[in-house]
């Protein structure tokens, strides 16, 4: 192994590596300075690896090696696959490992291409077919772009037998595609977007899943879920998006950074949002994992991801994830000396194999440290009530004598130590009490064994160690009354090990992120009543900063801190899971004037406080003011984004919470309107933001509220400025019409009023009433019938 990685220069990467099916065999294919394969071997018998004869695997051709692959017996008996080296003019050499003839014999050799002049730029196995992407040479008149669609893709059945390797004729299952690297997954082939060609290209955008035998395509996306199209006998390229472009023109998928087949049909997907999916044969997109924030580009590009029995592996850079692919949960987190590529062994498919420029490893689940209980169990039992009751009795007395353990099993000197050793003594005879304190005397007695661990294991055990004892710490001050000092031990935990406590914040909650990020958790009602629990007064809640202070803070605040901080993308979704938990008391109703107290303080104002108050991070601010779904946050956030100019996020969140109540919706609808007198931002939105408008409205507020907002620049305006920024009369025209028909239209509520026989009711003043504005009195007549659309009137 380590002669296979010294011959891996700086040009070339792991992805150059290919490991044989049985794990034997590994190939490096030499990019730089000259094109080629190094071929490394396991002999499995010590005398014929020592002979001094034994043949190399030594390249007849010299064109650049595309890939190898290995082509399966016909027969099991058969003996050991065979080994196919495509090289990029189409020719391919066959080669089989003879381990009693000593070494590689080479077969046969034929070509692909049917032109000599055709290039061949991926190849794949799958079933009896040999599938290649072929370039053709580009015509004389061809230009710029339709170079890029002079691909093709082919298939020729293969079958190996005692006399060889059969071929049979090509056949171009699509023509006229831009380059794709083939990638075979069960029966189906996946054809995926070189990252290398232009990324303007809107193909490039979705990719294809084809079926050899059946010659079916299906268009898919890694930013959707469904499947776009499906074309049973399509074999011009062109053709088959043709009915995707209006398509195209609305989506922005993410970049595949990695892809693995799991061999039944579906498809790994590493997208570049960080996400971990995979692709089903019938298009669904599940999504499975979500990588830390800036994970991948903070490790680099080179990652490998493969599936062993439902376990999902996967490196990044140094850093190895393994994943239960079911819930999402990540098991385990290992940190790796160097980088490592994942392959899948066929005689021991449920173990990743990891080649790293150590060796060739098998990677095995570590079990966690189950320290059993000590023989003196009991003894250790009966020592950890006495102290437990120590510790109480003190809190509670108004002594400044230290009260232990010896002098509580001798009595003491004080009348109330007596009675409780008493008690303790007769409890203790009885199994009643042994049986009501075992599990938390069970988890006390297991703490203190894996302190004992810690302090006796070697530096390679210590991460496990250390790891499990703060998870077990965290589990144990959650499972009961936090009290002042557990709070601040709580906090000192989280602040030492800021790494270990995440990982077991995530184990004690189990909380994971679903395909529609969401974040779920399975913890019971008691721990988060726990968590929730109001503000403590012991404890420094004003935390502002963004900085880490060795200041005590609330459980609930703790955990948001620790979210922010390894992954910010999921604070709103926990406060929607907090506020999920806590009953729903942070949906309240319009309410300017309720006084809040540290007591009563909302979550999202308790979330808020571990964001840093220079403004970094306002796209959290905003979202998490939204998932309070509070009047007074909706409006804050709103006129965050107004500030920020968003006005599509602000039109999104207009319509959204519009509907909430009818006093938020008066509030956001004026503010908008505000905005809509002082700038035409707003034009694209307006047939939304007059739908909006609260029933309660009239012509007279609306235009007093017009008036009122219309920026001192034009003042001086005459009625008929051209400027593109003033607000006129033909934008009001639909609001204000909608408005007076609304107004002029009968009420059903006043009709048995209106229609019994009354008291006539005061004749109203004659003279007329104006809109003021400074000191002057404007007098505004309307007349729709004398009213053009095309009128630019100014209000002035």
């Amino acid at each position: 192994v380590k002669r296979a990685y010294s011959n891996i220069s700086s040009q070339n990467c792991l992805s150059d590596v290919r490991l044989s099916p049985d794990g034997r065999h590994i190939h490096v294919i030499v990019r730089q300075p000259k094109s080629g394969l190094m071929t490394h071997d396991k002999y499995q018998r010590l005398h014929l690896m020592q002979c001094q004869k034994h043949n190399d695997l030594v390249l007849s051709g010299n064109a650049p090696v595309v890939d190898v692959i290995y082509i399966p017996q016909s027969k099991p008996e058969d003996g050991a696959s065979v080994l196919g080296v495509i090289f990029e003019n189409g020719r391919v050499e066959f080669w089989k490992f003879l381990e009693c003839r000593s070494g590689w014999h080479l077969l046969q050799t034929v070509d692909l291409c049917n032109s000599p002049r055709a290039k061949v730029s991926s190849v794949c196995m799958c079933q009896n077919f040999i599938i290649w992407c072929e370039e053709r040479p580009p015509s004389e008149n061809s230009n710029s772009v339709c170079s890029n669609f002079r691909f093709c893709i082919c298939k020729k059945t293969i079958e190996v037998n005692e006399g060889g390797v059969n071929l049979g004729n090509v056949k171009i299952a699509l023509h006229n595609n831009p380059r794709y690297a083939t990638v075979s997954s069960g029966d189906l082939v996946y054809l995926l977007p070189d990252m290398r060609e232009n990324s303007s290209m809107g193909v490039l955008k979705v990719f294809l899943a084809w079926s050899p035998e059946h010659d079916t395509f299906k268009v898919h996306s890694a930013c959707s879920c469904t499947l776009m199209k499906s074309s049973s006998k399509e074999s011009d390229f062109k053709r088959l998006v043709t009915d995707c472009i209006g398509l195209l023109a609305t989506i922005n998928p993410p970049d595949i950074c990695g892809f693995s087949p799991t061999g039944c049909g579906d498809l790994l997907l590493l997208l570049s949002t960080g996400w971990v999916c995979i692709m089903k044969r019938d298009g669904s997109l599940h999504h499975i994992y979500k990588l830390p924030d800036n994970c991948l580009s903070a490790s680099g590009t080179q990652n490998s991801l493969k599936i062993y029995n439902e376990i999902l592996a996967l490196t990044i850079g140094r850093t190895l994830f393994l994943i239960d692919t079911k819930c999402g949960l990540e098991l385990e987190r290992i940190s790796m000396k160097t980088e490592g590529l994942l392959f899948i062994n066929t005689l021991d498919s449920h173990s990743p194999l990891m080649l790293s420029e150590t060796g060739l490893f098998v990677v095995t689940q570590k079990p966690k440290p189950s320290p059993t209980l000590s023989e003196d169990s009991s003894a250790l039992l009966v020592e950890a009530v006495f102290e437990e009751a120590c510790k109480y009795y003190q809190q509670r007395s108004l002594s400044s004598t230290q009260l232990t353990v010896e002098k509580l099993k001798k009595g003491g000197m004080f009348q109330a130590p007596i009675s409780l050793a008493a008690i303790l003594r007769d409890y203790l005879r009885q199994e009643r009490l042994m049986s009501s304190l075992e599990s938390e005397l069970r988890s006390l007695v297991l703490l203190e064994d894996i302190k004992t661990s810690v302090v006796k294991a070697s530096e390679k055990d210590l991460e496990n160690y250390c790891e499990s004892l703060v998870q077990q710490e965290i589990c144990r001050l959650l499972s009961g009354e936090l009290e002042r000092e557990n709070l601040q031990y709580l906090n000192s935990i989280f602040h030492l090990f800021p790494t270990y406590s995440w990982h077991a914040m995530q184990a004690v909650l189990h909380l994971r992120c679903n395909g529609e990020g969401l974040l779920l958790s399975k913890a019971p009602a008691e721990l988060w009543k726990i968590i929730l629990s109001p503000v403590q007064p012991t404890a420094n809640f004003a935390h502002c900063n963004g900085q880490q202070k060795l200041t005590t803070v609330p459980v609930f605040e703790l955990l948001c801190q620790s979210i922010f901080k390894f992954q910010p993308s999921w604070l709103p979704r926990f406060l929607e899971l907090a506020q999920q938990q806590s009953g729903g008391s942070s949906k309240s109703p319009w309410g300017y004037s309720m006084k809040e107290s540290s007591e009563s303080l909302p979550l999202y104002k308790r979330a808020l406080t571990v964001l840093p108050c220079k403004g970094t991070y306002q796209h959290l601010e905003v979202e998490l003011l939204l998932c309070s779904e509070r009047p007074k946050a909706i409006m804050q956030a709103l006129r965050i984004l107004i500030k920020q100019g968003q006005w599509e996020r602000v039109a999104q969140v207009a319509e959204r919470f519009c509907r909430q109540s009818p006093l938020l919706n008066k509030e956001i609808f004026i503010a908008l309107l505000c905005e809509v007198s002082q700038h035409r931002d707003l034009d694209p939105y307006l047939d939304l933001l007059w739908t909006l408008c609260p029933e309660d409205m009239t012509v007279t507020s609306i235009l007093n509220i017009v008036l009122k907002n219309l920026p001192d620049s034009m003042q001086n305006s005459g009625p008929f400025e051209a400027h593109g920024s003033q607000v006129t009369i033909g934008l009001l025209k639909p609001l204000l019409r909608k408005v007076l028909q609304r107004e002029t239209k009968p009420s059903q509520r006043y009709a048995d009023i209106l229609q019994s026989p009354t008291v006539p009711p005061l004749t109203p003043p004659r003279q007329p009433k104006g809109l003021f504005r400074d000191a002057d009195t404007i007098y505004i007549t309307w007349s729709e019938q004398n009213y053009g659309a095309s009128d630019r009137t100014i209000f002035h």
